[in-house]
């Protein structure tokens, strides 16, 4: 980020003073020699800015509770569960740090591993908070094609950015998410490189995805995947929620018609042993997030208590 004047530089070091040092207001305006209202700015402009972060070490006992229920009820492989107050700014960036964690204990691995990455807002501000590491024998495969419908490059990829940090080779699905016809699908798919990639996900250690619901305001349709005919038209065959760009039922089963039969996606892949974990909050994707776990279309989950508690009500 441009800071021609440093003031960025000056938010850290008050940041780092005030979170980390346990300094006072009083003591950062000394140090740095700056009135009380500006060290209280700059204390204020750091967090605003994301340049420090926090994580909680101490388990808080009724997301433990949730987390544990949630397991249990659907043999979870990782169910993790972060505090909700209701906004979902708050619990949005709870969420993604908690993924950010369960993440970074898979790149802890010293052997060498393959992890499948999906792409959206969530996973990328997922991937934003990993802290760096040196992993360079490590692989990242990309789950979903790396080009947005305008044949730019996607805004939210999440296995180059996580590339970017660890220094592991990255395998990008160099596609669109869809395309016009099942043919050219059929084209697409059986070239050397897609195969590679598509066998190299298949057999990855672990996935992070996102999922989301169904309605006016899915992801799909929202960011111009899909058309609002396309939309409406998978509604009226039942779809509830995608993941990985797959659209499915209230039971959890892929539809194999509409969009579907042209997309370019690693399918998801029901009944896996692997860990196939979804990160995913709010009451909207309730009904889509029970059908996933219903269908065994993922089998972890990073989530906030709200959305852990009507899962659990549902």
């Amino acid at each position: 980020m441009s800071d021609p004047n440093g003031r960025l530089d000056e938010a850290a070091r008050a940041g780092w003073l005030y979170y980390i040092a346990g300094k006072t207001q009083d003591d950062i305006a000394r140090i740095l020699n700056v009135s009380r209202p500006t060290a209280q700015r700059l204390v204020s402009l750091c967090r605003a800015e994301g340049l420090i972060t926090f994580r909680v070490n101490h388990a808080i006992s009724e997301c433990m509770s949730l987390a544990s229920a949630l397991r249990d009820r659907h043999g979870l492989a990782l169910c993790d569960v972060v505090p909700s107050d209701g906004s979902d700014e708050t619990s949005f960036a709870g969420v993604a740090e908690a993924a950010s964690i369960a993440i970074e204990r898979m790149l802890h691995a010293t052997e060498p591993i393959v992890m499948g990455l999906g792409t959206g807002r969530t996973m990328r501000a997922s991937v934003g908070r990993v802290a760096p590491i040196s992993r360079p024998l490590h692989r990242l495969v990309s789950l979903v094609g790396t080009i947005s419908p305008d044949g730019s490059a996607s805004r939210f990829n999440a296995p180059e950015h996580l590339a970017d940090l660890t220094g592991a080779q990255h395998f990008p699905m160099p596609l669109p998410m869809h395309v016009a016809t099942a043919e050219q699908r059929e084209q697409l798919l059986a070239l050397d490189p897609v195969r590679r990639v598509f066998a190299m996900a298949h057999d990855a250690d672990a996935w992070f995805s996102g999922l989301s619901q169904f309605d006016n305001d899915a992801f799909l349709y929202r960011d111009g995947f899909i058309s609002r005919d396309e939309l409406l038209e998978l509604m009226r065959m039942g779809a509830v929620g995608e993941n990985l760009g797959w659209a499915f039922d209230a039971e959890g089963q892929i539809l194999d018609e509409g969009p579907n039969t042209r997309i370019t996606s690693v399918p998801p892949s029901p009944g896996s042993a692997k860990p196939r974990i979804c990160v995913a909050h709010g009451a909207p994707k309730v009904a889509a997030l029970c059908a996933a776990l219903k269908g065994r279309i993922v089998n972890g989950l990073v989530t906030d208590e709200a959305t852990a508690r009507a899962l659990l009500e549902a």
